[in-house]
């Protein structure tokens, strides 16, 4: 592990309106982070297009692509060209009628070091990814690259302590969370700030729990539907924590925006030693967490 600090990098972005549009504002930010000494980038979920699960429709799987593909192939090649670590989300064609959402991990080179289809599958007003996407079937590997063991996790599974926990014991050194996240219109302040804060604390929670860093990357921007249903008010708010849960760098809710933060791996040495969470599992006490629910 390298004595200096990684520095991460998040793009914080709205859909502008196409895949090339998408990729090109990518290519853009990337280029920017590359020249502020960025290591590791990581990308919001499902970058290429609009949030495609407001509704049910079969015409939305025309957006799914193969991987490798076109987009794996450009985002690739920045990560070659800049010499960078490149998290990337994208809606995954496998096979006729079977689909996932799917994070893409690049080292460096064109070549994909790993992937990761998410587990965790929402089926919410506004949210049907049951609809679309088939669940993960790669469990929680992390994945290694040169500039450590990621943990790269998607959106729902950011709620489950379970899934943080897995990537934890497999190794992972930090947890990395592209999403795709926001408010109902309707929704009074009160409750958007309960959401957000929930969405935060929970994942600073996951930091802590397992002591390693956290980052998520978010969407901006209301997205509504052709038919003008009320849409999604992505919140942003993209962040990294610490493995104390200490927030390091934030966006805000409402404008594009880089998150450049300087993450120390090492940290997570000394954070265990002090709170040895994993030393004190009672593993042999954990069976029920194998049950749907506990009658």
């Amino acid at each position: 592990m390298s004595s200096e600090p990684l520095k991460l990098a998040l793009l914080q972005e709205f859909d502008h309106g196409s895949v090339a549009a998408n990729l090109a504002a990518i290519d853009r930010g990337v280029h920017r982070v590359a020249s502020e000494g960025a290591q590791l980038v990581l990308l919001q979920e499902l970058h290429n297009g609009p949030y495609p699960c407001q509704s049910e429709d079969t015409k939305v799987f025309d957006r799914a692509e193969p991987i490798p593909g076109p987009s794996t192939e450009r985002i690739g090649s920045l990560a070659k060209e800049l010499d960078l670590v490149i998290v990337a989300s994208l809606f995954e064609r496998r096979a006729t009628g079977l689909y996932h959402n799917t994070a893409v991990v690049f080292d460096r080179s064109i070549e994909i070091c790993g992937i990761y289809r998410k587990m965790h599958i929402p089926d919410d007003p506004g949210f049907y990814e049951k609809f679309y996407f088939t669940p993960g079937d790669l469990g929680f590997t992390p994945i290694q690259t040169s500039v450590g063991c990621l943990g790269v996790l998607l959106c729902w599974d950011q709620w489950y302590p379970e899934a943080a926990r897995l990537m934890a014991l497999a190794g992972a050194e930090i947890l990395l969370y592209p999403t795709a996240i926001g408010w109902d219109p309707a929704d009074d302040s009160l409750e958007r700030h309960r959401q957000l804060e929930a969405w935060t604390t929970v994942q600073r929670g996951h930091a802590i729990a397992n002591g390693i860093p956290v980052a998520a990357c978010n969407r901006i921007g209301i997205e509504t539907l052709p038919d003008h249903t009320q849409g999604i008010r992505f919140w942003g708010s993209s962040f990294v924590a610490g493995p104390q849960g200490e927030m390091l760098a934030q966006a805000g809710v409402d404008q594009p925006e880089i998150v450049l933060a300087d993450v120390d791996l090492r940290r997570s040495e000394k954070v265990r030693r002090i709170w040895p969470f994993l030393r004190d599992r009672r593993i042999d006490a954990y069976s029920d967490l194998l049950k749907r629910y506990r009658d």
